[in-house]
């Protein structure tokens, strides 16, 4: 895919939603590492659901540490995998409060460091919560990146360096939530909706679905 169709897509997706986000609930930085956290493998819808519960009760480190382990996880037990996301949940509020005065890391190194907290988790909070133009791959973006032809590649770091090295800068710090939200309502993974697609002319995918 040539540079002109790249950024022809992603106007037509700043056009459509100009200021995309992401659709899990929180107010602070350290609601979105909590939620993000609990959201591998799960739903965004599931993950509010608990987290309204919980935000309310306790939404700093030191809070959830006061809660403890076994009260945190009433809170998330909705979830998937909810025992290990809640140990890992509790070292991480430890690590916060003891080396980070409590508060949410903004560089990729430390934010690594905590339990839990891949680089797909690094990037999400560095991009929505601390403005950094990093692009979060999950199996949506990788998905919408291999079947478009925007960014191919055969595992997420290889598709997150190319689309970082492809997006135009003008559109880096949004892009992350426009290819989740194009590959979670149009371009689903066993029904791609392509006659309703913004960018279906653009798209190199060789095997898309007839009206």
């Amino acid at each position: 895919m040539n540079k002109t169709k790249r950024t022809e897509i992603f106007r037509r997706w700043r056009k459509q939603n100009p200021h995309p986000t992401t659709e899990l609930n929180y107010s602070s930085p350290f609601e979105l590492l909590i939620a993000v956290i609990l959201s591998a493998q799960a739903t965004d819808v599931g993950v509010n659901k608990a987290t309204n519960k919980l935000y309310p009760v306790a939404n700093t480190p030191q809070a959830i540490l006061d809660l403890g382990l076994d009260n945190l996880k009433k809170y998330v037990k909705t979830i998937g995998l909810y025992n290990t996301k809640a140990a890992n949940i509790i070292k991480t509020c430890q690590m916060l409060v003891d080396l980070h005065n409590g508060e949410v890391p903004n560089d990729r190194a430390s934010l690594e460091a905590l339990p839990g907290v891949g680089r797909k988790t690094a990037n999400v909070v560095m991009n929505t919560a601390f403005g950094e133009p990093t692009i979060a791959v999950d199996t949506h973006i990788f998905r919408v990146s291999n079947r478009t032809g925007i960014a191919p590649g055969k595992d997420v770091v290889e598709v997150e360096k190319k689309l970082i090295k492809f997006i135009p800068d003008e559109f880096k710090l949004d892009a992350h939530h426009w290819l989740i939200l194009h590959g979670r309502y149009v371009c689903k993974a066993r029904s791609p909706e392509c006659p309703q697609c913004l960018i279906e002319d653009l798209c190199e995918f060789k095997k898309k679905v007839k009206a």
